[in-house]
């Protein structure tokens, strides 16, 4: 069993089964009758047990997010290529118009002040309660921007409040921004451990502040940019404010090959200082948390896109390399920044086996619809399935503070190189990459980056832009990229269909970093030979067959120009994205069927 503190073990074992048991035998049922708040609400054991069977804190999941984005490629149903690629409306999409969560939590609410406890108590878990209050409705904005607010329970025979229109955003906001700042007010610094406590409480504020006020300054069809700048004040205050008082740092031992895999390969990140929040897994405790098969062989891999965004190790472009379009996969990860091989799988990769013996250099499997580029981001390199489900996952990190306070203060005009240096820069000093400049990155400006964010504009668009470069880095298969390109009014980027590894064309490739090439690409019209036939390289080990050709050619590969080569090619229907009408999402029909005042749908949604 992990070295923790054993108060901390038996809170975190008793948290997860109040949890359980919370939402298994009353939680459901609590604002309905079945257990009266009378008899209920009189002790902090009570409201504990309640504020706990509230508890939602992201975990190893996270590692299977971004599949609707640019980052991955992906054979998974996902909303947003379903809408670019179909015809969604308001009876297709119905996703998101659930209130039962909102109703547990207004119950609470309305009920927790009659406990038998000092306000103190109290306050901080109605702070709790306000913080879960405000993540839910954070939520609803991002999916439908104008939904009905709701500050207490329902009353089924209350036709009024069941039954009332939606409420504008700026009203959504405001009370979500009320319950934040309330929450950091009240809620305590000391929690149980996996809990949210005054600073993760902090970075959630940050945290909506930086999304709502990007979203405002980009998104014209609101006309509310000029409201956006409160927002972005609020984000740089906040997060000076953990930056400054918090007792957080990032994670450096000064080896950036290893430090930043460390925060996501690690059996216990308890007292880990940049880990602001923890997800605690551990068998011993009851709680597995391996997904190796769904990260490594699942239905998603990395996007040639994405590999290009990493920089050189000496802080240089990757896409002003000579030939960098068409250069292969051994070639594309030399020199990089370090954080690229701790993301994806790498040339040179030994992957455990049983025997540890035989443990040979990792071949990346090619096949019909992904990449050829694997995750290792999440991946436990381990044959020991305690290892593998016993790997804590940082649920909220300090880089993340970092990154908003650097991006809020470029998008408010009041950036400094000193602002970068106390932020930024530590990231990057981390992964052993240089300093970024402002001065130099607003005088050259990368084009990649300028088309695929094209509202950008102003004397900080180049710096803007390399800290999007770095947050998306950073950040990257953690769940932020969707809303990131959301908020920042860059979802066209979408309509591109993710790409993976360059192939010149048919013949033998090194894909393991040995110099000696482990697969062979063959015609469509061949036959992979049998096993005693097959070739072996200059190892004596068998070469791994592939048949390439065409998008819907009988084959493994498929790549963009067939036999003669090209990227390969994971899907090839059209993507259309309308804007503004696909960054919402409509309210589902049948839920204006039933409260007619719901209409009329936005944007464009029928």
């Amino acid at each position: 069993m992990k070295k923790i503190n054993a108060l901390h073990i038996v809170l975190v074992v008793i948290a997860g089964m109040m949890a359980a048991s919370c939402q298994k035998d009353f939680m459901d049922r609590y604002p309905q009758t079945s257990i009266p708040p009378d008899l209920f609400f009189k002790t902090e054991e009570d409201l504990n047990l309640y504020v706990t069977g509230l508890l939602s804190v992201t975990g190893r999941g996270a590692f299977l997010a971004d599949q609707d984005t640019d980052d991955k490629a992906t054979t998974g149903a996902m909303e947003i290529k379903s809408m670019m690629t179909g015809s969604p409306t308001s009876q297709t999409l119905t996703g998101g118009w659930s209130w039962s969560r909102l109703r547990n939590i207004n119950y609470f609410l309305d009920n927790y002040s009659k406990a038998n406890v000092t306000q103190e108590v109290k306050d901080h878990y109605a702070g709790l309660a306000r913080y879960y209050r405000a993540l839910f409705y954070i939520d609803k904005v991002r999916r439908f921007s104008n939904v009905p607010w709701y500050s207490t329970t329902l009353n089924p025979g209350d036709s009024v409040a069941l039954y009332k229109p939606r409420d504008p955003r700026t009203l959504i906001m405001d009370s979500v921004m009320a319950d934040l700042n309330f929450a950091v007010a009240k809620v305590k610094e000391s929690v149980p451990v996996g809990t949210p406590g005054k600073w993760v409480v902090k970075l959630a504020l940050a945290r909506a502040a930086l999304y709502e006020g990007t979203y405002r300054k980009y998104h014209d069809e609101l006309s509310l940019k000029n409201t956006a700048d409160a927002y972005l004040q609020t984000a740089i205050k906040t997060a000076d404010d953990i930056m400054t008082n918090g007792p957080f740092q990032l994670y450096n031992t000064g080896n950036p090959a290893t430090d930043y895999a460390t925060l996501f390969n690690s059996a216990n990140l308890v007292n880990n200082k940049e880990v602001m929040l923890v997800n605690i897994y551990d068998q011993d405790l009851k709680k597995s948390g391996g997904n190796n098969g769904n990260i490594i062989n699942y239905e998603q891999s990395p996007s040639r896109d994405l590999v290009q965004t990493y920089l050189m190790k000496d802080g240089s472009r990757f896409t002003d390399q000579p030939g960098y379009q068409t250069m292969l996969y051994v070639d594309e990860f030399r020199n990089r920044d370090p954080r690229l091989s701790q993301t994806m799988i790498y040339p040179g990769l030994k992957m455990a086996v049983n025997p540890p013996a035989v443990a040979t250099l990792y071949i990346p499997r090619l096949n019909k619809n992904f990449s050829g580029y694997h995750q290792l981001k999440g991946y436990i390199n381990s044959t020991d399935s305690k290892v593998v489900d016993g790997v804590d996952f940082p649920a909220c990190r300090y880089a993340e503070v970092l990154l908003i306070f650097a991006e809020a203060k470029a998008e408010s005009g009041g950036l400094a190189q000193g602002d970068l240096d106390r932020s930024i820069n530590l990231i990057r000093q981390r992964a052993g990459i240089p300093p970024l400049n402002m001065a130099a990155a607003n005088a050259s400006i990368d084009p990649v980056l300028a088309a695929k964010y094209t509202d950008v504009t102003g004397a900080n668009t180049g710096v803007i832009l390399e800290i999007r470069r770095e947050r998306r880095v950073e950040l990257a298969m953690e769940g932020y990229r969707f809303d990131d390109l959301m908020r920042w009014h860059a979802a066209k980027a979408l309509e591109k269909i993710p790409e993976g590894m360059y192939f010149p064309g048919l013949g033998k490739y090194d894909l393991n970093g040995d110099g000696v090439e482990d697969i062979i690409l063959i015609d469509k019209s061949a036959s992979i030979p049998p096993a005693a036939s097959q070739e072996t390289n200059s190892l004596g080990v068998k070469l791994v067959y592939y048949k390439a050709g065409n998008f819907g050619d009988d084959v493994t590969v498929y790549l963009k120009n067939g036999n003669s080569g090209g990227t390969i090619v994971t899907e090839v229907r059209a993507r259309t994205f309308k804007d503004p009408q696909y960054y919402y999402r409509p309210v589902p029909f049948n839920e204006v069927v039933l409260n007619p005042k719901l209409a009329p749908q936005l944007f464009g949604w029928q």
